[in-house]
C-alpha cells in the first residue's frame, strides 16, 4: 500500500526518500536514512527492524545488493516485506517478496530506486522515478517531491493515498536536513508540498544555526552573541 523513491543526489551526496501510502504515518515506519551512509525502505508488510539491518550492513561496508541478499537470507518473513536501498557509492538494490501486494513493481535509474505495491498500475513505479530524474528542481528534496507528483498523477495507489514523507539526510551536517511529514491528510502529496514550500527557505538556516551558531541569523528577534 505504499510507493516510495529512494536516491544519492549525484551533486552534494545527500540520501534522501520520498514515500506516499494509504496507511497513517508512512514515513514514521518506512524510510530510513544515515548520513553519509545511504538511505532504505521497509515496506508492503513493514518490519521496519530490515531498514535498520541494511543500513547497518552498508555501513559495515557491504554494497546495496550483498545488504539485500543478506538481509533476506536471514530473515524468515522475507516473502512479506519489499525492501529498497541505495549504497554509500549510490548502487541500488531491492526486494519484493512473493506476497507482495497487488500490482508491485520496481524500477532502478542513476543512483535511485523506486518501488511500489497495491499500485493502480506497474506504471506509477517508472513514473516516480521518471518524474524525479526528469524534475528540473534546483534541490535534491524538491526533485524528490517532483517524482511523487508524477506517480500520483500516473494513477498513485489502487485506493487514495492518506500519508506521505519527504527526508533528506545532509552528508555535512550528518543529520536530516529535511524531515516532512503528513501523518493523515486528504490529499497527503498536496499538504507535503506546502509544508516544503514553508521550509524550504528556512532550512540553511537551521542548518547554520547548528553547525556555526556565531554566523547564524537571528532566532526571536535576538542575533546570537
Amino acid at each position: 500500500m505504499t510507493f516510495s523513491l529512494a536516491a544519492r543526489c549525484p551533486r552534494t551526496g545527500a540520501f534522501g526518500i520520498a514515500i506516499s501510502s494509504s496507511s497513517p504515518a508512512v514515513a514514521a515506519r518506512c524510510s530510513h536514512l544515515r548520513a553519509g551512509i545511504g538511505v532504505a525502505a521497509s515496506q508492503n508488510v513493514t518490519d521496519p527492524r530490515l531498514g535498520f539491518r541494511l543500513l547497518d550492513l552498508v555501513q559495515d561496508g557491504r554494497c546495496a545488493a550483498d545488504a539485500i541478499t543478506d538481509v533476506i537470507a536471514g530473515e524468515p518473513t522475507a516473502d512479506y516485506r519489499q525492501l529498497t536501498v541505495v549504497d554509500t557509492a549510490g548502487r541500488t538494490a531491492a526486494h519484493s517478496g512473493r506476497y507482495t501486494l497487488g500490482t508491485h513493481h520496481v524500477a532502478h535509474g542513476p543512483a535511485a530506486v523506486a518501488a511500489g505495491n497495491l499500485l493502480a498500475t506497474s506504471e506509477v513505479v517508472d513514473a516516480l522515478l521518471q518524474g524525479y530524474l526528469a524534475s528540473a528542481a534546483a534541490d535534491f528534496a524538491g526533485r524528490l517531491l517532483d517524482g511523487l507528483d508524477a506517480a500520483l498523477r500516473a494513477g498513485g495507489e489502487a485506493g487514495p493515498v492518506r500519508s506521505a514523507g519527504l527526508a533528506v539526510a545532509d552528508p555535512v551536517a550528518g543529520w536530516n536536513s529535511t524531515d516532512l511529514r503528513v501523518d493523515w491528510h486528504a490529499d497527503p502529496i498536496s499538504e507535503l508540498r506546502r509544508l516544503w514550500d514553508i521550509w524550504l527557505p528556512q532550512r540553511d538556516d537551521y542548518l547554520t544555526r547548528g553547525l556555526n551558531p556565531q554566523a547564524a541569523p537571528g532566532f526571536g528577534g535576538a542575533a546570537p552573541p
